[in-house]
């Protein structure tokens, strides 16, 4: 026994216990402790104080955890000895592992009414350092709630001499482990429910807490998502509308709030005292979630009849709500639908568009509208374009009138020539030696014929004359061939393709187009119209002509014909149209060339003409799903 038991004994003994008697005994035992007691030795006074406050108590222990072993050790007992310390035990494990006040009734053999066997976590930082054991006399439930409030009040000279003993920056480190492992909880899961309830159960086991509530803001409201060691919970139910219109109450006045409160603040607290009458706890403390400037949601902390938070909780608490803000809000970000993220995307532009700054924003903003505006009732000139190329109106094919040989190429495509001037030649040379045979025949069968004359023989004569007849047919059929190897230009004009000029001495088959002229003037336009567009060309319209080589320069040309035939190309339909160029435009083009021709049609409202494909194509799809 210590040297100041016996004077402890002897206070309550002379006089009434009281909290005040108590407090004294509790200086007197500190006071004795910081001279020269121990650790163990304040431990078993403050046991004995704390057995006269309660009253009726059996048996008792006191358990800490030693730093240096990280195990917890007993360190006071009130009797030397008991037989149902293993009982007790048994509740100061309980304690320990759910981190929260134990209340066992046991019943004794010949009393009536049973005992009590009562435990209470010491916590430092949140952290359970030890547990406080009692083992009570039998009494009514009220005397019980009485003796566990004793109990914890009591256990907060425990918590002095534990502090004492802690290295303020293990205090630090410890927080910070704290705060650390509830932010991996919420990062833990990939979805933003089992990431808040994994939240908010690590919150309540770490801190001690009965129940905590997470919710999020949706508009002006606050909806509940997860409940601590619920993974089901209704959220119609009124206990749940509380919690909810308590963090309600901490948004609106972006503050935390603690009831019952701790120190004097000047915040309104009506829900929390609501909370607290529904739901039978002893507190409740809500601290608000923020993000990027805005608040996005709230957690509410719920402790037992009894219990009430102490500022070092209350500390972790809010650099916890501090940090997990923006975790909660990328993760229900995250989980959203598109509806919402456009709708988050519209707010925001919103708030940037009416509040203040952001200038550049609100003038490109100002001119999309007034840029809209003009668009939605302006007209304009609506034309269609398609591909061109200028053709002549006639256009000549120079072919090979044998199967022969190029001799000689003096012209090629882009080459203006007059009519009949000598484009190239073939090789003649087996021509001519036909033409000499067959001249020889003839001689040879004049001679027959007049030898058979002067003999009178008038049969052979008529046969001679026959042969004659067919020598001179070979012989004007050889001379037709040998003029036309000589290719000519068949009129003024310029030969579109055709180059022989690469292949001198090269076989060609009788028939094949060497070369294509086309006149100088007379030339017409074919315009390749998509089949979408063909609907609005009509005959005699009027539109313009742009070649590839003269940029710059537009053509008019007048619409003369518009093909029924369709033609394939790049995998879409297109109907030839053609139109006839006007006279001013023909000095300066050349057939052949290429461009894009636009076909006026009439005026339209520009925000017509810029979506009437869009617009066709879902008229076309919605016609093919109408039943």
């Amino acid at each position: 026994m210590s040297s100041v038991e016996p004077e402890i004994h002897q206070s309550f003994a002379q006089s009434e216990v009281t909290r005040l008697s108590a407090r004294r005994a509790y200086e007197q035992a500190w006071a004795q402790f910081a001279g020269e007691q121990t650790p163990e030795q304040f431990c078993h006074n403050w046991l004995v104080i704390q057995s006269h406050v309660v009253g009726g108590v059996a048996d008792g222990v006191v358990i800490l955890l030693k730093p240096a072993t990280g195990a917890f050790t007993p360190v006071a007992f009130l009797a030397e000895s008991s037989a149902e310390r293993s009982l007790l035990a048994n509740v100061t494990e309980r304690a320990l592992r759910e981190g929260r006040g134990v209340v066992a009734p046991r019943s004794v053999p010949g009393e009536s009414a049973p005992r009590y066997q009562l435990a209470y976590p010491v916590r430092i930082d949140g952290r359970v350092q030890g547990v406080v054991g009692l083992d009570i006399d039998p009494r009514p439930e009220p005397r019980v709630q009485a003796a566990i409030r004793e109990l914890q009040w009591g256990s907060g000279w425990l918590e002095l001499l534990l502090r004492r003993h802690v290295d303020p920056r293990q205090s630090e480190r410890q927080r910070l482990k704290v705060a650390l492992d509830l932010v991996a909880a919420l990062l833990e899961h990939s979805q933003f429910q089992e990431s808040a309830s994994a939240f908010a159960t690590q919150l309540a086991s770490q801190l001690g807490c009965d129940r905590v509530s997470l919710g999020v803001l949706e508009g002006k409201r606050v909806r509940l998502r997860a409940v601590s060691h619920s993974a089901q919970f209704d959220a119609r139910a009124n206990l749940m509308r509380a919690v909810e219109r308590a963090m309600e109450e901490a948004l609106d006045q972006e503050a935390s709030i603690v009831s019952p409160p701790i120190e004097e603040r000047a915040v309104v607290a009506r829900a929390h005292e609501e909370l607290l009458r529904e739901s039978g706890a002893g507190s409740a403390a809500t601290f608000p979630f923020a993000h990027a400037g805005r608040l996005v949601g709230a957690v509410t902390l719920e402790r037992a009849a009894g219990h009430r938070f102490d500022p070092t909780t209350l500390e972790v608490c809010a650099a916890v709500a501090s940090i997990a803000g923006p975790i909660v809000e990328l993760k229900r970000a995250h989980d959203a639908g598109l509806p919402a993220h456009f709708g988050q995307a519209t707010r925001g532009l919103w708030q940037k568009l009416a509040g203040p700054g952001h200038a550049a924003l609100k003038l490109s903003t100002a001119g999309a509208a007034l840029l809209a505006l003009v668009l939605a009732f302006a007209s304009g000139p609506f034309r269609v374009a398609a591909n061109a190329t200028l053709e002549g109106a006639v256009q000549r094919a120079i072919t090979a009138p044998i199967s022969g040989y190029v001799k000689e190429a003096s012209l090629r495509a882009g080459d203006t020539v007059k009519e009949g001037q000598p484009i190239g030649s073939f090789d003649d040379r087996d021509l001519r030696l036909e033409r000499m045979k067959l001249v020889s025949q003839r001689e040879q069968y004049a001679r027959q014929s007049r030898d058979a004359l002067a003999r009178h023989e008038r049969a052979q004569a008529e046969i001679v004359a026959s042969q004659i007849a067919q020598a001179e047919a070979q012989l004007a059929l050889v001379e037709e061939q040998l003029v036309r190897m000589r290719l000519v230009a068949p009129f003024d004009g310029v030969i579109v393709s055709g180059d022989l000029s690469q292949n001198l001495g090269s076989p060609v088959e009788k028939g094949q187009v060497l070369f294509e002229v086309a006149p100088l003037e007379g030339y017409r336009v074919a315009l390749l119209v998509d089949e979408r567009d063909i609907a609005y060309v009509t005959s005699g319209q009027r539109g313009q002509l742009t070649v590839t080589s003269m940029p710059g320069e537009r053509f008019a040309f007048t619409v003369n014909k518009v093909t029924p035939v369709n033609t394939a190309k790049e995998g879409r339909n297109f109907f030839r149209v053609e139109a006839k160029l006007d006279d001013a435009a023909k000095a300066r083009l050349r057939p052949g060339m290429e461009g894009v021709g636009k076909i006026e049609i009439d005026e339209r409202k520009y925000v017509w003409i810029w979506t009437r494909g869009l617009i066709d194509w879902l008229r076309l799809w919605l016609w093919s799903w109408t039943p």
